[in-house]
């Protein structure tokens, strides 16, 4: 099972030597992803919780992959109805070529209200945009002579019933959220089912979980898989291998944009998850 890591690209401790040194340690620590987020007006909303400075996904990525080697490059998740679609698509056929077939393009239907308004995106829409933009994106990559012969793999996020049908229909893998294993294994159920009554091929499994260590354990009714004690989050990672994760993000940022400022936390929980492997 493949590891990954969310790397904050926002809040007051990014900047570029910051986001080198985040490279660094997740590659050398042996981590097999590396993925960023997705804003671009950094609305009050949005500012609640990522606050500025916010590196735009692609610009970011692109300069990741001349400092790294190794590792996947990827979006969790990129807002659909924020570009145009011809424009995602040459972007990424570019990033995916710039970097030696590297990237994943997790993508989601997005949720801050006010960014929708200031980039005069359709919030109401955005699901149906969302589903536009996939079918565009297939489109677009069809034609080999222009965007190149690299396959770009499409991560879908979402947790409702829209959201798996959505995967179903024109992803390669489910990608969802900080949930819990309950709600995991409740929506693979569902993921199966949609695609069994549309005659469509299941697809994978890579969800994205939270990384908080704790000295001791926590109730398993009252957390969300990758929080806990180590033993609690080891035993998360092998009921997601079990239930057929193909890879795994784990995500660091806690929901304080002072962390990072102090990234040595988050680098010193991935070490120690990197371990345990």
């Amino acid at each position: 099972m493949e590891l990954g890591v969310n790397v904050p690209n926002f809040g007051p401790g990014t900047n570029p030597d910051r986001l080198r040194n985040w490279a660094r340690v997740v590659e050398g620590l042996g981590y097999d992803l590396l993925m960023v987020s997705d804003h671009v007006a950094i609305t009050p909303d949005v500012a609640e919780q990522y606050p500025a400075p916010f590196f735009e996904p692609f610009t970011t990525l692109s300069w990741l992959a001349g400092i790294t080697e190794r590792m996947r490059l990827g979006t969790t998740v990129l807002i659909a109805p924020y570009r145009h679609p011809l424009l995602t698509a040459r972007m990424a056929a570019n990033l995916n070529a710039l970097s030696g077939g590297r990237l994943v393009l997790g993508v989601g239907v997005g949720w801050a209200r006010q960014e929708f308004e200031a980039l005069g995106a359709d919030h109401a829409r955005r699901g149906r945009q969302t589903d536009e933009v996939l079918a565009e994106l297939r489109r677009a990559w069809s034609d080999t002579a222009d965007y190149g012969t690299g396959t770009i793999p499409i991560w879908i996020g979402g947790k409702t019933t829209a959201g798996l049908r959505r995967t179903v229909r024109y992803g390669d893998a489910w990608h969802p959220l900080r949930h819990t294993i309950d709600f995991l294994r409740d929506g693979l159920e569902e993921l199966r089912a949609i695609a069994d009554s549309l005659g469509r091929p299941v697809p994978a499994f890579a969800p994205r979980i939270l990384l908080r260590l704790t000295d001791k354990p926590l109730p398993d009714d009252a957390r969300v898989a990758g929080e806990g004690s180590l033993e609690q989050v080891l035993r998360d990672l092998d009921t997601l291998r079990e239930l057929g994760a193909q890879s795994v993000v784990l995500d660091p940022f806690v929901g304080d944009p002072a962390e990072t400022e102090r990234p040595e936390a988050a680098w010193q929980a991935l070490a120690t998850i990197a371990a345990h492997r």
